[in-house]
């Protein structure tokens, strides 16, 4: 404690109440004295070692932290790996050129991928809250970015843990054999037992998803009534992460241990089993031999872009969230660069696995076409409709391997080509079916599922490949409601426990629209609608906000002021000019897409036994403008806020800080405080930083009073400040 006698017959429990108001414009008046009373902390407390702010102290208020560097990255891993690493990476790969694909990728991947989400970590890192108190922080008139952010992450919340309500369902049919979509089911008719028609028109796997799982309606404008098994799974799903991230990263870091690291063992084991199968090789060969020409593809390029954009999480703020848990010190450039290729590589881990899964169905396909179509011609033999000669003599008719048959197939089709489509003959080309893309649900529940229920041991390998899917899943919905939570605790500062109940239940009673029969539709229409365009936006305005509006310049000495070191120019040509560049020209050609793309779903016909294209009805269409506006909605109401001055910025209220042995204890939220309020319209260079200078935020050995470092906007970390202050300077 200071030598003051006021100090010393004051006890050391009483809190000595003063407005911030007060306590600012006391630094101006006398800096200095200001400075060294804050600044000082007693050695008896420190014990000789640097002692982080936030670890030194014992307020109620302070912000979490991560246990240890490891569970932070398996956190930022389980929210960038996701769903889309399994089936959409793989069909992109199989659509769009195989090994050539990854050209496009990688390079958009280090142009737009890494140096973004290298900014979304450091913002979060430097300013220590979430994305609406980060953007807030930037540029008030630009703080509707963090409301639209969380507003996506709300709305993909909603269809996602969806997914994982159907993955948990197929997880606990999994416990069976044979596998209950391993045969079409039996109808009686009195005396007489037939396939289930719509089963027998598409087939086994595809008729238990869309008839025993989802029981789906023939149209969206069909509700159908709730599906009661999905309602459950729906449920079971939003309780699992609302347990998990009711006490914030303290619960959610520790089930990331096993959430994000299980799914790489499942993929492991896939992928040793799967390159035993046969003709799993022929599937990785095809994924490997590249189609150069397709590069020259602008679609491929924009896929690649829109893959790259999705795979990292970018403008979600479940990256920005999970940051702002970080020390100020943390190498985030590092982190950044590290997630970026461990996301990378597990797609083309997952995509190995799928193409390996789906090489071995295929030749379980080709084998029995071409059994059937060698029966076919040995019906014609006998028929006399083609002739003997044309059979070579080498080959058995009873089994007839791939290469005789095409050998058969070609010499029939010169002899008789005028009439041969007659003949009702299939060319059984593996490729044919290597080149049937498949991606989404239609990957995971239908061709993932018909491959499994070859396998030996199927119902072991299904309860695997479901229980990897529902991990991969609650990974990122952990991060997505990271970044709805964390803002809105920041902003509002409600307790955490009752917004997470809250919100888990709020999302649930709105998911009961997804659970209906006529819900996978809706699945499809949030899917397209609610995100892409939106997350541009946000992502674009994120850009330009910290590289034009703040300023590269600016934001790079911040960054060497917090990492040790100046990041390579790469990212400042890269966020100033390059990034900003592409992502308008990523928004353009969605533009376009969605204009040239009739805005409609595939229905599933039950008469047909397979899907057909429907367009939205007026009132989906209108649900689908509403939910882009609805999105991107509070930029441009902030800005205009702020602009003209439409609210108070709350300059004549006063906030008060309660201090205990020189530690704050409580501080009261209003508008003149917190910098990351929405109402909250003072510019950058005004507002009190969030963020303390280098020597603030840590006590230096043989410094007991050290001079303090000033924050990027020119004002002293008042709120992260722990040292015992003298009466005479307060």
């Amino acid at each position: 404690m200071p030598k003051n006698s006021k100090v010393a017959k004051r006890e050391l429990d009483e809190d000595v109440t003063e407005s911030v108001k007060d306590l600012l414009s006391n630094e101006d008046m006398n800096d200095n004295q200001f400075k060294k009373s804050a600044l000082y902390v007693d050695d008896s407390q420190t014990d000789d070692k640097d002692v982080d702010i936030e670890e030194g102290s014992d307020t109620e208020d302070e912000r979490p932290a991560w246990n240890n560097k490891l569970q932070y990255i398996l956190a930022q891993v389980g929210f960038s790996v996701g769903l889309g690493n399994v089936w959409r990476f793989p069909y992109l790969c199989q659509k769009n050129g195989g090994g050539a694909y990854l050209v496009p990728y990688l390079i958009l991947l280090l142009i737009i991928g890494i140096p973004l989400f290298f900014l979304e970590l450091a913002v979060g890192q430097r300013i220590r809250r979430g994305s609406i108190g980060v953007w807030n922080y930037i540029s008030p008139r630009l703080g509707g970015i963090g409301f639209s952010s969380c507003i996506v992450c709300f709305f993909v919340a909603l269809y996602y843990n969806v997914i994982i309500g159907w993955s948990l369902f197929y997880f606990s049919k999994s416990f069976q054999h044979p596998l209950p979509w391993d045969q079409c089911p039996l109808e009686k008719n009195g005396t007489q037992t037939f396939v289930v028609p719509e089963c027998e028109k598409s087939s086994a796997t595809t008729y238990f998803w869309y008839r025993e799982a989802l029981d789906i309606s023939d149209s969206i404008s069909e509700s159908g009534g709730l599906n009661w098994k999905m309602t459950v799974c729906l449920f079971i799903a939003w309780f699992m992460v609302c347990l998990a991230m009711i006490k914030g990263i303290q619960s959610s870091g520790k089930v990331m241990y096993f959430s994000s690291l299980f799914p790489y063992v499942v993929l492991i084991c896939f992928l040793v089993r799967g390159l035993l199968l046969k003709g799993s090789w022929d599937g990785i060969r095809y994924m490997f031999t590249p189609k150069l020409e397709i590069m020259l593809d602008p679609q491929v390029w924009r896929g690649a872009a829109t893959q790259v954009f999705f795979a990292l999480g970018l403008g979600f703020g479940g990256v920005i969230a999970f940051s702002s848990y970080n020390k100020r010190n943390n190498n985030c450039h590092f982190d950044a660069v590290l997630v970026s290729l461990i996301n990378f590589f597990t797609s083309i881990l997952a995509t190995l696995v799928v193409f390996a899964v789906l090489g071995f169905k295929a030749n379980i396909i080709n084998e029995k076409c071409i059994a059937r179509n060698a029966d076919r011609i040995l019906d014609m033999l006998k028929a006399e409709v083609i002739s003997h000669d044309l059979i070579p003599h080498h080959v058995n008719l009873s089994e007839v391997s791939a290469t005789d048959y095409h050998l058969m197939y070609n010499i029939i089709k010169e002899v008789k080509e005028e009439d041969f489509l007659k003949l009702g003959l299939d060319s059984c080309q593996l490729e044919d079916e290597l080149n049937q893309a498949a991606q989404g649900t239609g990957l995971a529940f239908i061709a993932f599922t018909e491959a499994m229920t070859h396998f030996p041991a199927s119902p072991f390998w299904s309860v695997m490949f479901f229980l990897m899917l529902v991990n991969l899943g609650l990974g990122s919905m952990f991060g997505t409601i990271e970044g709805i939570l964390t803002p809105l605790v920041d902003t509002f500062k409600v307790r955490k426990e009752i917004l997470t109940v809250g919100c888990c239940l709020l999302a649930f009673c709105i998911g009961l629209l997804f659970v209906q029969r006529s819900g996978n539709y809706f699945v499809t229409m949030f899917d397209d609608y609610s995100a892409t365009l939106p997350l541009l936006i946000v992502v674009i305005l994120e850009n330009i906000a910290v590289a034009w509006v703040y300023g590269t310049d600016k934001f790079m000495e911040d960054l060497k002021d917090m990492l040790g070191f100046t990041p390579s120019r790469y990212y400042y040509y890269t966020w100033k000019y390059l990034s900003p560049l592409i992502l308008i020209a990523l928004f353009v050609a969605s533009i376009v897409q969605l204009g040239l793309s009739p805005p409609g779903y595939y229905a599933w016909i039950s008469e047909l036994g397979g899907e057909k294209f429907l367009t939205f009805p007026v009132w989906g269409l209108t649900l689908c403008i509403c939910l882009i506006v609805l999105a991107v909605l509070p930029v441009p109401v902030v800005f205009v806020t702020r602009y003209f001055n439409l609210i108070d910025d709350g300059s004549n209220s006063l906030a008060s800080v309660s201090y205990k042995k020189g530690r704050i204890l409580k501080e009261n939220s209003n508008l003149e405080e917190d910098d990351a309020s929405l109402l909250h319209s003072k510019t950058p260079s005004a507002m009190p930083s969030p963020v303390v200078g280098n020597s603030i935020y840590r006590k230096q050995n043989g410094s007991p009073t050290p001079e303090a470092d000033t924050a990027p906007n020119g004002r002293y970390g008042i709120g992260y400040l722990m040292a015992d202050m003298p009466e005479s300077d307060l």
